[in-house]
């Protein structure tokens, strides 16, 4: 009998090896999740139990975030039909709660890590490369997250991987988003709300999955939509509380802005990926 940190970094079990080689197989652990034998002390990552190799190297095996990445149209399609026929209901509060106490795994680092990136959003700004360097540098940080989340390594480096993985693409999605946002906004407020909620996760869709991006735009578009309220009862309220963090002597914002982050990369997740919340 084991016991293991799942993605949301609770602490779950006893389960049995059987138990755990399911949910390696289903993509809900990797090779980098903590587990400890019944009696044992030591926390160890599962590759380096010799019991779990063979799962590891499974073809039915997929680790979090390392299968085919959707490059045609053809196949961001076959994800939204899939995602549309199962459905699916984020609940903001579970999303918030799950990145809440990730933050709290690793607290220093991802409040340094996101500071440093909105840094360098506000400098490129004041000398107007803004509009070129806001989506390689926030899909760099959705990298990060998603590997935080998935309990991969995580480094400085992942956090600007949107100029090394996908620059061309994170910079286009981030300008015709943003330009016909604001369109939107100009014409009648309601449409510019609607873009802004439904294209939401075009950058992470890019720099998880590669696909170009109108691709990520439209998949993001067509599945947000079918549960648009919910998409955009999170984004409100990590909007709020992002507020409420400047209001705080401008420091909260350095914990809130990690923490909405982690939560929406949560939502990603559960809506793109198929992976909720581990539950023993």
């Amino acid at each position: 009998m084991y016991r293991i940190i799942g993605i949301d970094g609770q602490e779950y079990g006893p389960v049995t090896a059987g138990q755990i080689r399911e949910w390696i197989a289903a993509g809900r652990l990797n090779a980098q999740s903590k587990a400890v034998l019944e009696g044992t002390t030591e926390w160890k990552s599962l590759s380096e139990f010799p019991e779990f190799v063979d799962a590891f190297r499974s073809k039915a095996y997929v680790p979090p975030g390392s299968g085919p990445n959707l490059n045609s149209a053809a196949e961001a399609k076959a994800l939204e039909s899939k995602i549309l026929a199962a459905g699916y209901n984020i609940d903001a509060g579970a999303c918030l709660s799950r990145a809440w106490e990730k933050l709290m795994t690793d607290l220093w680092p991802m409040i340094g890590v996101t500071a440093l990136i909105w840094v360098a959003l506000t400098a490129s700004h004041t000398v107007y490369v803004g509009i070129l360097l806001t989506g390689p540098l926030l899909g760099g940080l959705y990298y990060y997250y998603l590997k935080k989340i998935r309990n991969q390594a995580a480094e400085l480096s992942d956090a600007f991987a949107g100029f090394t993985l996908a620059f061309l693409q994170l910079m286009l999605a981030s300008l015709v988003t943003s330009a016909l946002t604001g369109i939107g906004l100009a014409l009648c407020i309601v449409p510019g709300i609607y873009l802004f909620v439904a294209w939401f996760f075009a950058l992470p869709l890019i720099i998880d999955k590669q696909l170009q991006f109108w691709d990520a735009m439209e998949l993001s578009r067509k599945v947000v939509t079918a549960g648009w309220w919910n998409v955009a009862w999170l984004l409100l309220l990590c909007t709020l509380i992002n507020i409420a963090g400047s209001l705080v002597c401008c420091v909260g914002i350095f914990f809130t802005l990690p923490l909405t982050g982690l939560a929406a990369t949560y939502a990603y997740e559960e809506i793109f990926n198929g992976r909720p919340t581990i539950t023993a």
